[in-house]
């Protein structure tokens, strides 16, 4: 293979969507810190939900964005709190992965605070090629042939082999 074809891990983000503003949402920011060990960002509403109380501009949510080396290793905890192993219905055809821990207190390095109470929360990974900075950049925007692409059985070989993941 040659190094234009290797995959990377391009970014993992981890979300939080509370559904309301307020002190559910400073926890959920504070045990975001803490599992992540950065700054989360609030993630704002986008649509209008009256009988939820929910309003557009609201935030609702958190997420934190993680690249490099401390994406990997913060996947390599995550996929152990999944027990090493996903579904093939997390892997979607563009080279994402996605996929949801029930309590963060899963994570192995995590401690249960009872004034946060059990939160759950999604771990969305990016998987990429090199020379996808073509479909970023400002000047001279291009896409991404069809050949090029991460596809569906690439990127469920390339998790298995990197973070020993069994895949169903």
């Amino acid at each position: 293979m040659t190094a234009m074809k290797d995959i990377r891990v391009e970014k993992v983000t981890v979300n939080m969507g509370v559904g309301q503003a307020g002190e559910e949402l400073e926890k959920a920011i504070t045990i975001m810190k803490n599992i992540t060990s950065m700054q989360p960002v609030k993630t704002l509403c986008k649509v209008k939900q009256p009988t939820w109380g929910i309003r557009i501009g609201l935030a609702i949510g958190a997420k934190v964005t993680m690249r490099k080396k401390k994406a990997e290793d913060f996947l390599k905890e995550a996929l152990k709190a999944k027990d090493n192993q996903l579904m093939q219905k997390n892997f979607d055809n563009q080279g994402n992965v996605g996929f949801g821990i029930k309590e963060y207190i899963d994570l192995p390095r995590a401690k249960y605070d009872p004034k946060l109470g059990i939160k759950g929360f999604d771990v969305l990974i990016s998987l990429e090629r090199p020379g996808f900075r073509v479909k970023r950049r400002k000047i001279g925007k291009k896409r991404i042939p069809l050949s090029h692409r991460v596809t569906k059985t690439e990127a469920i070989d390339f998790v298995s082999k990197k973070f020993g993941v069994e895949v169903q």
